[in-house]
């Protein structure tokens, strides 16, 4: 056998050695919510933990998880609260209080044990990264990543798109549809295969329409949480994004914290860890090794 073979056998072996070992289990958070949560990749590797965004759950990072080159290190995902499989309260004060999701956060590192982690935090996924750091600080992490993420939901940084975010919380239901497939469009400069939309769209439907209400009036605390973080933090935008302005989220984030690296992807709108995959996990793994060579 040769040995380019017998590197490739090794490398097969090892990635369905990690796949055997996938876990999925329910984290209680704080106020009783319970959050399902996931592992995939190298049970022994650096921690990475994925936050989705608004209507998202954990099969946004499916490319990251079947990513060979982030294969070596541990892949932890959660579906927020309101969203995927995990639960959805009605109390408009569990979505509205940006601290509960930093608490869920706190409690998906607890149960999990991630030692370090780096937290990848997509569109509201990013203001669950900086409420946790107001709440927690970064002692217990070793980066974050904000992709395409909302700094604060202020009018500067957010593309208005009035109609859609009122049809979203619709009580009429074909409307409500409607808008979820127009905001979904609206992620991509590049659109997905149709089966991958399909899924997205399928899995937008599952979030809680109380969820979707309430998080348009979340409390976030970015000067307190990004502006105060001493661990790296990388922002990456697309510069296509048609939801989030990447120029003045970057000003902003800049401006609370002037030790922020950025990248832009020219030809990404508002999810290029799906629009441009392969460069992103790339991207990813080359972050990820430069903190942990931090590490003490």
């Amino acid at each position: 056998m040769s040995r380019l073979r017998l590197l490739s056998l090794i490398l097969l072996l090892s990635l369905t050695s990690f796949a055997a070992q996938a876990r999925e289990w329910r984290v209680k958070a704080l106020d009783g919510v319970e959050l399902a949560v996931q592992e995939r990749g190298n049970p022994s590797g650096m921690p990475i933990v994925f936050i989705h965004g608004l209507l998202g759950s954990r099969l946004n990072w499916d490319a990251q998880l079947s990513s060979a080159e982030l294969s070596r290190f541990r892949l932890i995902t959660y579906d927020l609260r309101g969203h995927g499989l995990s639960g959805k309260p009605s109390d408009a004060a569990a979505y509205r209080e940006g601290r509960r999701w930093a608490d869920d956060l706190a409690a998906v590192l607890g149960v999990t044990g991630a030692h370090r982690p780096v937290l990848v935090g997509w569109s509201l996924g990013a203001t669950v990264i900086s409420n946790y750091l107001a709440a927690y600080g970064d002692s217990a992490i070793s980066g974050a990543v904000y992709v395409d993420g909302v700094i604060e939901l202020a009018s500067a940084q957010i593309v208005p798109h009035p109609k859609i975010y009122r049809d979203l919380v619709s009580s009429d239901l074909r409307t409500h549809l409607d808008a979820i497939r127009d905001f979904l469009a609206l992620c991509f400069a590049t659109p997905p295969a149709p089966a991958m939309f399909q899924r997205l769209y399928a899995n937008a439907a599952m979030a809680s329409w109380d969820m979707q209400s309430a998080v348009q009036g979340q409390d976030v605390a970015a000067a307190t949480g990004l502006g105060r973080a001493r661990v790296p933090v990388w922002l990456l935008y697309g510069e296509k994004d048609a939801l989030v302005r990447p120029e003045a989220s970057i000003a902003r984030a800049q401006a609370l914290n002037p030790r922020v690296t950025v990248t832009r992807y020219a030809e990404s709108g508002h999810a290029p860890f799906l629009e441009e995959a392969p460069r992103f996990n790339h991207d990813l793994a080359t972050f990820v090794d430069r903190v942990a060579r931090r590490q003490p």
